[in-house]
């Protein structure tokens, strides 16, 4: 790929990384559950470090006309999140109607796009450490995505528990 196109690409991923670390700060700050407090808290300083992850990249890039594919096997998701956002209490405070239960479904639309966006990039690149790059930030979103999915799903299935509706 021409330089032009790859910094063009890193660009678009940096404002999608502050755009969901937003986002996440955001809900942080707006909820009074303290759990999802946390969860959404989390997940900003994990956008925190692809946003550090790929302004290095960025800045090496400009410099070498190259990216630092070394660099991917060092940076390695957080699964606190993971062991934290799927607690039975957490589902139990989290109205599947509520504030929280949107916020997932927004955050959820957000990983979808930025899996997307990655996928495409990876699949397009003919550099192969922008494949590789872009392939791991796809796969990090895939983590997010998950475990936001399994949530929504576990609320969805206790709200129609609690209404007595079962669509079968």
């Amino acid at each position: 790929m021409t330089e032009t196109k790859t910094t063009e690409i890193l660009k678009m991923a940096l404002l999608m990384e502050h755009r969901g670390k937003a986002f996440y700060k955001k809900v942080a700050e707006q909820t009074d559950n303290d759990e999802i407090k946390n969860i959404f808290s989390i997940m900003a300083d994990e956008e925190q470090i692809h946003i550090d992850f790929l302004s290095e990249q960025f800045a090496y890039y400009k410099k070498n006309n190259k990216l630092q594919p070394e660099k991917l096997s060092l940076a390695k998701a957080d699964d606190s999140i993971a062991n934290t956002i799927l607690s039975d209490d957490l589902k139990k405070k989290i109205s599947a109607s509520g504030y929280e239960a949107a916020a997932i479904a927004a955050a959820i639309d957000m990983e979808k796009k930025a899996i997307a966006v990655y996928s495409e990039r990876a699949e397009s690149a003919t550099d192969q450490s922008e494949k590789e790059l872009y392939q791991w930030l796809s796969n990090w979103e895939k983590d997010h995505l998950q475990i936001l999915a399994q949530l929504d799903k576990e609320l969805m299935e206790q709200i129609w528990y609690d209404n007595s509706f079962w669509p079968f």
